[in-house]
């Protein structure tokens, strides 16, 4: 089984040891040159670390727990995975094979419980069959960028079987649907005959930050992100309004009420509904056929990888000079950010959040990587990290919005990027919840942990 992990370049694992995962634990005492065990201190971290691995490299996660506790500790960070749709293999304890069904200690019927958060879910039935069933695990959860269960009975890793490479790693590919250009053709209309066009980016825009910036100077259009897309553009490009909603910029929402057309591509935004008016033309961008037309009623649908959409926009369409309406919301931008500025010299006590986020500007590295908790921090962060746009990451609970979530994924950024400057953005509240963990942080000689009091204005 380990070998199979190992194929799919896969380099640590996340949990906690129990009886019935001794034999999973033998073994990777036996793979720790290769696999490295991570031992956190909750298995719901060893979750969360696992999702924010996958959100912060693209490769899949991993994490364990035991039968009954164990496994139940893991939906949280499950969860994050599965409405983030991002890959993770949770493997999850079971008593012996030979001891099912007769109501033994700390046994469950454990697959019912994994239907709902799962894309692939299932419980080894012999020792032969499990490096098949770890394999197509993999495959499921990277196919359908969600989260794969196995369970395993304990006595099944203490058997021996024939050494048959199973494994499918080196003929996993990616691939993006390429936009139709009739498709194209009928957005670059809509956005030609606009007088208020907004580009709204998520985090499917990741990787292609010189065509969003070629894209909406071609089209004279503000920029706004979700909160997953912040970093891809450049906190100090003049274009960018920041996020909206309620983790939120001032110019941002300004800007969206006042469009007549919104060019959406790579989002799952879930307030679009409430948050954009309802009278603007829409065009969508996604990969995911599912997506277009979910959030928003839609005009044009386009189904397509958004790079290559983002570059044929721009050469089939005819170059807009700077509108009035880009200008008014490039001032705007400008006034908001002069007021924020204005309190980072600050010396009120309690201490307010614009002088301690001045201080993480200026010492953080041109690669930093931002793991930031849900709350308020959120907001703080959104706002006032000044992101390099290049080689920095930002990462947080999305759409499920689990608080909590710092610290386990600063874990996971160390781990994955053990020469990088990382640092944790905590709320007290989240904090609480995983603060055990620091423990953990402490062993993989943690970097920067910030911690914010609700009484910070």
């Amino acid at each position: 089984m380990l070998d199979v992990l190992e194929s799919w370049g896969i380099d640590h694992i996340y949990g906690i040891p129990g009886g019935s995962f001794n034999s999973t634990m033998d073994a990777l005492y036996d793979k720790q040159n290769s696999i490295r065990y991570i031992q956190v201190r909750h298995e719901e971290v060893g979750a969360m670390a696992a999702a924010a691995d996958a959100k912060l490299t693209g490769k899949i996660g991993v994490c364990f727990g035991t039968a009954g506790p164990g496994a139940t500790h893991l939906f949280n960070g499950l969860y994050d995975a599965q409405l983030d749709h991002v890959p993770v293999l949770a493997l999850v304890g079971q008593v012996a094979s030979t001891a099912m069904n007769l109501n033994a200690f700390q046994e469950m019927n454990e697959n019912p419980m994994f239907v709902d958060v799962s894309v692939y879910n299932r419980t080894v039935m012999n020792p032969q069959s499990l490096p098949f069933v770890i394999d197509e695990a993999i495959r499921r959860a990277y196919e359908h960028k969600g989260v794969a269960v196995v369970t395993l009975p304990v006595d099944y890793g203490f058997t021996d079987i024939a050494e048959v490479d199973v494994s499918s790693a080196q003929n996993h590919r990616t691939g993006f649907p390429m936009p139709d250009d009739k498709d194209i053709e009928e957005a670059i209309k809509l956005i030609q005959t606009s007088e208020k066009p907004v580009l709204y980016i998520g985090q499917g825009t990741r990787g292609a930050t010189e065509e969003v910036l070629e894209l909406a100077k071609h089209f004279s259009m503000p920029i706004v992100t979700s909160v997953l897309a912040k970093g891809i553009i450049p906190d100090n490009h003049p274009y960018l309004m920041g996020t909206a909603a309620r983790v939120a910029t001032k110019p941002a929402n300004e800007a969206l009420a006042a469009s007549d057309l919104i060019l959406f591509i790579g989002s799952d935004f879930p307030f679009a509904r409430i948050f954009f008016p309802q009278h603007v033309r829409f065009i969508q961008v996604d990969i995911d056929s599912s997506k277009l037309g979910s959030r928003h009623k839609t005009d044009v649908a386009i189904l397509g990888d958004a790079r290559e959409t983002m570059k044929r926009m721009i050469i089939q369409g005819n170059p807009t000079a700077p509108t009035p309406f880009l200008k008014a919301n490039l001032r705007n931008r400008e006034n908001w950010n002069n007021w924020m500025k204005s309190f980072e010299e600050s010396d009120e006590i309690p201490v307010r959040t614009e002088p301690v986020f001045k201080e993480i500007n200026r010492i953080a590295t041109e690669d930093a990587i931002f793991a930031t908790d849900v709350g308020n921090v959120t907001i703080d962060a959104v706002r006032q990290l000044n992101m390099n746009g290049r080689n920095q990451l930002f990462t947080t609970s999305g759409l499920f919005a689990t608080m909590g979530y710092a610290v386990p994924a600063g874990i996971a950024a160390k781990l994955s990027f053990p020469d990088r400057q990382v640092f944790t953005l905590s709320g007290d509240g989240g904090f609480a919840m995983v603060m055990q963990d620091i423990i953990t942080q402490v062993k993989l000689i943690y970097p920067l942990s910030i911690l914010f009091s609700p009484t910070t204005p």
